[in-house]
């Protein structure tokens, strides 16, 4: 029994899907019935490419529900450099989004999710920039541990290692793969992850799904090809249509698609290993044969498909129950303890047993308490017996039998000690490098999401065998509009502090620098007091940090005090927040990240309240500024940092608002991709630059997520696909005359200093020659140099400008010359003479 509780624990430590779903998980007997059958099915897949979205979901569909084969999906990153469509999240954050998309898609289509430690540092045009900056061999030895863990009989590669898949990272994926294949079988690669648990592992093939899409057809009559459109009648779909229920998973990227019916075929070409002829799992043994031992399992398998009740699937708890024994007696090894694990998951589901223990609060307080419920129902009535429930600080002996759906409830009260580890996604637990996060614990790498904040364990006694149950404990609440909602339980601080912005723009170098802390207590009667704060650089108290506020009582729990502080701007570029609760000598340096969207579970991470000041030489003119709301970016802050006025524009305010007190107005990213309606308000726009306003229109995307149909500026020009990803490249000054690169700023080759993540994207092409005027150029290496990253017009009065500069990244960013080039542009219907 011992052995089979660390079986379990490691699985959910290591190799779990999304810990939280948003409901416990409640299978249709359609569910249980596939499930059954799929244990008679010994075979598995890894599919690897680069990226969140990358993945083939109607293979991954296919192959999981179809051809019943354990089947993964390895995601070398966590998509933190791409585009956000639903919000102004970049970096980290967006990883973290695409993260829970990502579990949320394969609770669809029936995969399991990895991650490698690669940083996803934005759009790469090579591999050798790509491997430049993940470290390759850290993060070969990443997808060489989680084939020696999953142990794949085919591994497939979305994408070729020849570079037809475009994207650095993509042509990577595949190179990874096709090495890892020699890798993981050698035990002299990455000798420091072989263990009595862990051992070499030789994948029989590496196929590459060749593909048809973005004008590049990569498949051939003579490639191994296999229907994956077929119609499952149990689920009531075709694997087209959970497919694009599962892709759909991808709001970020504006990644929704329509269901597709009838034959679709998938193609692939043998890159490593023995060739597929007949079926992708040639030459692998499927059966129960590849077990010492194994085929009295199957025969007892096929007795239970075909015994299986569709309206009592409790009939067959004392058989997998039986089962679950047969397993237990045999060797262990890798695809014994994974059918094991299949049938302790299908046990309960039959049996239909409901097991939970929630909270009615979001937070695990530490040095506070916590009170647990737990509920529990045999639900059809089968022979089980309750004999304990065990969470922290208490194990509760029931030794009783548990009637035909008839609730067991009770709650417990714990203490959440200092000590108890705040919950932080373990990826971001260490500063991380350029291109990698760092990881201490080989155990954590591949695996998908944070741990829980609190487990509790269920004690049954089935058919003579005693099972233990380890959950998460959950954070339950109804909610007026979307109902019943389960989301993770999070332990935080007694104590969080926050300060904003956590960059601060200093323009005038002798000002007085004040702003706002802000403390907020998470139990009753804390007695607060800011503490020293450090400078980041050398970790020093800075005694010339003034708090208006010595020590402050706070009694009411979720009180939220602001203490005012000022500093010169002189003596320090960052600096950290501490506090200290006097009650108990217990500090506090932590603030809380929070993201909330509907289709994913709630996202709780913390981060260190720090600021960091930026001294920029900036000159502005123009203070009103109308900003239109485009899929979410942060620029709009940081123009208020360097003193503008700005007011957000949405549809209603461009409908009744004029725009002449505007002295320019700014288009969000994507702002013509996401809203239909800025079409309605093309003359007004335009009326308005006549007249001696300023547009400015940041990028949008000529890519299938909402292309641009409708009409931007006064004069001509398309979006075309470039862009520059070296955030170093050389930026050639085409007309160094220009007001916007002499008024009021005077923009030199320093000004492209210091950039982050890339240049520009999504250049303007084939404008009017004779109406726009580009101002640089600039290119990746290896490719000729493009003019469209900024084009200015002059309509009427006014000004018109398009431009692919990343300034929603440079800004948040800190970069002078982003400020500066801004400001520039902010102030070109001030120059006289152009």
């Amino acid at each position: 029994m011992k052995k089979f509780v660390l079986l379990v624990l490691i699985y959910i430590i290591s190799f779990s899907g999304s810990i939280y779903s948003q409901t416990p998980p409640s299978w249709t007997s359609a569910d249980m019935y596939l499930a059954i059958r799929k244990l008679n099915v010994l075979g598995s897949v890894l599919y690897l490419a680069a990226h969140p979205d990358d993945e083939n979901t109607r293979l991954i569909a296919y192959l999981s529900k179809d051809r019943m084969l354990r089947t993964g999906y390895l995601s070398i990153t966590r998509g933190d450099g791409g585009q956000n469509l639903i919000g102004d999240e970049q970096g980290i954050e967006l990883g973290l989004i695409r993260t829970q998309e990502l579990l949320s898609a394969r609770r669809i289509d029936g995969g399991e999710q990895f991650f490698t430690r690669a940083y996803d540092f934005g759009y790469s045009k090579t591999p050798e920039e790509t491997f430049d900056k993940w470290n390759k061999e850290k993060i070969l030895s990443d997808v060489v541990w989680i084939i020696r863990m999953f142990q794949p009989d085919v591994i497939v590669t979305r994408f070729p290692t020849t570079g037809e898949g475009g994207h650095g990272h993509h042509t990577a994926s595949a190179i990874l793969a096709n090495e890892a294949f020699e890798a993981a079988a050698n035990p002299n690669r990455f000798p420091e992850q072989l263990s009595n648990l862990i051992h070499p592992w030789q994948v029989k093939r590496v196929l590459w799904n060749t593909f048809n899409f973005g004008g590049t057809n990569t498949t051939a009559a003579d490639q191994y090809k296999m229907d994956v459109g077929g119609f499952n009648p149990l689920l009531g779909k075709s694997y087209g249509e959970i497919a694009a229920i599962s892709r759909s998973n991808h709001k970020s990227q504006g990644f929704g698609s329509a269901g597709s019916r009838g034959e679709q075929y998938e193609f692939f070409r043998t890159t490593k290993g023995s060739a597929s002829v007949n079926d992708l799992m040639d030459n692998v043994d499927l059966s129960w044969k590849r077990i010492p031992g194994g085929e009295a399992v199957g025969a007892k398998v096929d007795k239970l498909i075909a015994g299986f009740d569709m309206l009592h699937p409790e009939k067959s708890v004392d058989g997998l129950v039986d089962l679950y024994k047969d397993l237990m007696n045999l060797r262990d090894g890798y695809w014994r303890n994974q059918k094991l694990k299949e049938v302790y998951e299908l046990i309960p589901q039959c049996a239909g047993l409901f097991m939970e223990a929630t909270t009615s609060v979001p937070f695990a307080v530490q040095t506070d308490s916590l009170r647990v419920n737990y509920s529990l129902n045999n639900r059809l009535g089968a022979n089980i017996e309750l004999n304990k429930v065990i969470g922290v600080g208490f194990d509760t002996v029931f030794a009783k039998s548990m009637e035909k759906n008839k609730n067991i409830s009770f709650s417990k009260t714990i203490f959440v000690p200092a000590d108890r580890p705040v919950t932080q996604p373990y990826w971001l637990l260490n500063k991380m490098a350029e291109g990698y996060f760092n990881v201490d614990d080989q155990w954590k790498i591949g695996q998908a999401d944070v741990d829980p904040a609190y487990n509790f364990a269920v004690q049954v006694k089935i058919n003579g065998a005693y099972i233990n149950y380890l959950l998460p404990v959950k954070y339950k609440f109804t909610d007026p509009v979307k109902g019943e909602l389960y989301q993770p339980l999070v332990v935080i601080p007694s104590m969080l502090l926050k300060s904003e912005p956590a960059l601060r723009i200093v323009i005038n170098k002798d000002e007085k620098i004040k702003g706002d802390l802000t403390i907020q207590n998470k139990k009753n009667n804390i007695v607060a007091t800011p503490h020293t704060n450090y400078f980041l650089s050398n970790n020093k108290p800075d005694p010339s940090v003034k708090f208006n506020i010595g020590s402050v009582v706070m009694t009411a729990k979720d009180q939220a005090i602001t203490v005012g502080y000022e500093i010169k701007s002189d003596t320090a570029s960052a600096f950290r927040f501490l506090a200290k609760d006097n009650n108990m000598d217990y500090y506090s340096s932590s603030e809380l990240k929070e993201i909330k969207y509907d289709h994913i579970p709630y996202i709780n991470y913390m981060v260190k309240p720090e600021v960091e000041f930026k001294k920029i030489d900036v000159k502005t003119y123009n203070k009103k500024i109308g900003y239109i709301v485009g899929a979410g970016d942060k620029v709009p802050e940081s123009l208020e940092q360097m003193g503008y006025e700005v007011t957000l524009l949405t549809e209603k305010e461009m409908a009744k608002n004029g725009l002449d007190k505007f002295e320019a107005i700014i288009t969000g990213v994507r702002t013509y991709n996401t809203n239909d309606w800025m079409s309605k308000y093309y003359n007004k726009l335009m009326k308005y630059v006549e007249d001696g306003g300023n547009v400015i229109v940041q990028y949008n995307t000529s890519s299938r997520v909402g292309p641009v149909s409708q009409k931007i500026g006064p004069y001509d020009f398309e979006i075309s696909r470039t862009r520059v990803t070296d955030e170093n490249a050389a930026v050639k000054f085409l007309r160094p005359e220009h007001p916007v690169l002499n008024f009021p700023n005077k923009i030199t080759s320093n000004d492209f200093r210091g950039w982050i993540q890339e240049r520009s994207i999504y250049h303007a092409s084939n404008w009017d020659k004779e109406k726009f005027e580009p101002i640089f150029s600039m290119n990746d290496a290896g490719e000729k140099p493009d003019e469209g990253s900024l084009i200015i017009a002059k309509h009427g009065k006014g000004y018109f400008s398009y431009t692919g500069i990343v300034f929603f990244r440079e800004l948040p960013a800190g970069v002078p010359g982003a400020y500066r080039l801004l400001a520039n542009l902010i102030a070109l219907n001030k120059k006289k003479g152009f």
